[in-house]
């Protein structure tokens, strides 16, 4: 049956919470109205407004509410309904949900999942296309996952609530509405694993949650061209999977890693770093980088000039083979 990203999310929501009494899912419309992306739609009527309820706009105190609960022996997940909003509980996250377990010596445990819808490609106000995947990364405590498919979706979701670890998970709003053929449930590679979503010879893509799909586009064009791209979808941005990223160079020499974010300390400088520690002498190129521009994200009809597509993809690939 053809399932999107969003009714994958939900479905495992439903999964979690039925298997396990202590899961909760709170956040800014996440009840009554099911979230503005629909991702929440029916868990209030099916296990009702003590187990999915709707929150103040003060996402500081959703995310400190869920660390109290936590502490407390449940299993919370809390939405930030847009990626820009995940700021005001900026100081929560980074201070006491990332911090805390190792400031306990590892006896208070805070299996809390933060839902942080991100990227753009809907044609958004400001503070609703944002990509802050690298402060989260960069934040030690913290698992930081993002599915790219509808599959990795479910599978991911029902990992990241029963880890003992905090977990911030990103879904790329843009591909909610992507489909698949699959069965629910589903299980998937471990969320911390990279995986090959397509095998080539001449250039490494790496990618990960909205980028996959244009990252698979761009290595069909390629394939019209003559050339064998490898798409790695990284699935986990903390930890990384370094071995699946170094094999992958080691097979091809050459890299390019494709994110939405701006360039600067991007995950792409994280990545090309490793790569050159750990695979330098298979290199036949320097590693490149197709990403959103140093800029603050523009209005909704510049957003496709902002955004890396397919064409800027295959010209930096033509650029690395060139070398």
């Amino acid at each position: 049956m053809a399932v999107t990203l969003a009714q994958a999310i939900n479905q495992a929501l439903a999964d979690a919470m039925e298997a396990d009494d202590r899961v909760l899912m709170f956040g800014e419309d996440v009840g009554r109205l099911g979230g503005v992306f629909r991702v929440t739609d029916g868990l209030q009527d099916r296990f009702g407004e003590q187990r999915c309820f709707d929150t103040p706009l003060a996402e500081s105190g959703i995310v400190g509410t869920a660390i109290g609960l936590a502490m407390y022996g449940f299993r919370p997940v809390a939405e930030m309904q847009f990626d820009g909003f995940s700021y005001p509980a900026f100081e929560q996250i980074v201070s006491h949900l990332a911090k805390m377990p190792n400031r306990s010596r590892g006896t208070v445990k805070l299996p809390v999942t933060v839902r942080i819808p991100y990227g753009g490609g809907i044609g958004a106000v400001e503070h609703h296309s944002e990509s802050p995947e690298a402060y989260w990364a960069h934040t030690a405590g913290l698992k930081v996952w993002s599915p790219g498919t509808p599959e990795d979706g479910y599978a991911m979701m029902r990992a990241a609530i029963e880890s003992d670890d905090p977990v911030i998970f990103l879904e790329p709003k843009r591909r909610y509405w992507m489909k698949a053929e699959t069965e629910l449930p589903v299980q998937t590679e471990p969320p911390r694993q990279a995986v090959v979503r397509r095998e080539g010879t001449h250039v490494s893509l790496f990618c990960y949650g909205p980028m996959v799909r244009t990252a698979q586009e761009a290595a069909q064009a390629a394939a019209d061209e003559g050339w064998s791209l490898e798409v790695v979808d990284l699935r986990s941005l903390a930890p990384l999977d370094t071995a699946t990223i170094v094999g992958s160079v080691q097979r091809t020499g050459r890299a390019v890693v494709v994110h939405e974010a701006g360039r600067t300390l991007g995950m792409g400088a994280e990545i090309a770093a490793r790569i050159q520690e750990e695979a330098f002498y298979h290199l036949e190129a320097p590693v490149l980088r197709a990403t959103g521009f140093d800029t603050p994200y523009p209005p909704a009809k510049l957003e496709e000039y902002w955004l890396p597509d397919v064409d800027r993809i295959l010209d930096l690939v033509e650029r690395s083979l060139a070398y």
